[in-house]
Order: structure tokens, then sequence, then C-alpha cells
């Protein structure tokens, strides 16, 4: 299964550290991420992890379930939790998924579904491919994905920027241009006439080219 932006996000039942979740009912009307490490007690994993609890409460403040997935065993992730506020300064504060049979890493595309369905006896390599965030709407759709490779520790503060932007262009009918930051100017689509605009945006916008319109975020 070949995963889109604009698909629903596959729903699935899994054993977290905080229970037995179903994905779909564990988000509820929140937004939610995911984001995928290839094994437990890896060295750029560890430093994710700790970073993504000190960014928590950012993302509470928007609304917004954070998860991680490994494929070792539940168990396992209370060890490595322990290594991570050890040398990180603070531990995993969100559920983590034990992806042992590979099921959400299929489902998500993130391994082939004819791979060996055990994570036993796999190593970081045979899951490389198992370093991805996805950005899902209360409405369950994938609304953004990145996939990094192992050696590249993931930007976590950009995800924030990112999620920033899916929920304020799913409210207004506006885009976000290029290095964005919330309560920078937007973007008025063009498929919004000049008309509508003015309509909307009373004090004013500015036009770069027909294509173009700059606005004040709306508020």
């Amino acid at each position: 299964m070949t995963l889109r932006i604009g698909q629903t996000a596959p729903d699935f039942t899994a054993q977290t550290t905080e229970g037995k979740i179903n994905f779909h009912e564990w988000i509820g009307d929140s937004w939610a991420i995911i984001f995928s490490h290839p094994k437990d007690f890896t060295p750029v994993c560890t430093t994710e992890l700790g970073y993504m609890a000190k960014l928590k409460p950012e993302f509470d403040k928007r609304n917004t379930r954070i998860i991680g997935l490994s494929v070792d065993p539940v168990d396992n992730h209370a060890g490595w939790a322990r290594d991570i506020e050890e040398t990180q300064g603070t531990a995993p504060n969100y559920p983590m998924i034990g992806d042992t049979d590979l099921n959400v890493a299929q489902k998500y595309d993130m391994l082939p579904v004819d791979e060996e369905a055990e994570a036993e006896g796999r190593t970081p390599a045979d899951n490389a491919t198992v370093r991805s965030v996805f950005i899902i709407g209360p409405d369950k759709k994938i609304k953004a994905m990145l996939t990094y490779p192992m050696t590249s520790g993931r930007n976590f503060d950009e995800v924030l920027r990112l999620l920033d932007s899916c929920q304020l262009t799913a409210k207004e009918t506006v885009a976000t241009p290029v290095n964005w930051q919330s309560g920078d100017d937007v973007i008025i689509p063009p498929s919004v006439s000049d008309e509508d605009a003015h309509k909307k945006y009373p004090e004013g916008f500015t036009t770069h080219k027909p294509y173009l319109r700059t606005v004040k975020q709306p508020k």
C-alpha cells in the first residue's frame, strides 16, 4: 500500500507503553503525530525521543497527540526510556508502540508488505526505512509525511512548524511561504479572486504578482 497526503491514515490496534490502543480511537478529535524508529537503543533515535519529550507541552497546546514506534517489544522500551532520561534529561512522556510483528511499519509503507513479519533478529539496517513522521488530522487524513535516513537526526522544531502550517491552512484559505513561522505573513491562494480577497481582508493585502499576494496571518 502506497500512502499519499490526503488519504486516510491506516488504523491499527497495538500494544504501547501506555497500554493497548486502537489508533483512530486514540486520536479522537485531536491531531496526531506518529514517528517511527528502526530499533531500540539506537543512538540517533535516543536523542530524538528525548527532545520530543521536551517539546510535548508545545504539541499539547496545539491539541496534538504524539506517539512513537519502535519494532522492539514494549518491555524493551522501558529500559531504553531510562537511557533516554539519563542521556537526554527527559524520558518519553508519550506512548511508544511495540511493533514486533511489523504490522504498523507495513501498513504505513515503511517496510514492504512481503517483508518477514517478525522484529526478532532484525537489525537497525534491516529496518532503515522505519524513520518516518506522519502528521494526521482529526479527520484521520494524512496531512504531511517526512522520512529521514538513520544517520540524520530529525528536526522536530520543523515538525512543529509544519504542524502550525497544516493547522492554519486547514482552518483558513491561505498558504504559507518559504521558511514561514507562526505570525508571519501568509499567501492568498490563486483560487481566491481579488474581489473575494478584498472582502475577506478589508485592511488590504500586497500584490507582488497576479498569482502572488500576501496578507497578515489571520488570527
